[in-house]
């Protein structure tokens, strides 16, 4: 996830408290915008949105990919 731009505690954070939104393959996606203000990719950046795609096993959210979007 380090290479996406987003660590494990946001994942979880988005998971949990972020906006439900439809995912393609009958997936769920999870976006939550986060104050960052620093720097990516020699760009300085106030805004990074974390979107989680999960697939809804039985008892369990399975972490299918995560993207990270600058602002």
């Amino acid at each position: 996830m380090a290479e996406r731009g987003a660590s494990e505690d946001q994942v979880i954070e988005t998971i949990r408290t972020g906006e439900a939104v439809p995912a393609k393959k009958g997936r769920q996606g999870f976006r939550k915008n986060l104050q960052y203000n620093r720097l990516w990719g020699g760009r300085t950046y106030a805004i990074k949105q974390v979107l989680v795609i999960v697939a809804e096993e039985s008892n369990a959210l399975i972490v299918v990919t995560v993207y990270t979007f600058y602002f």
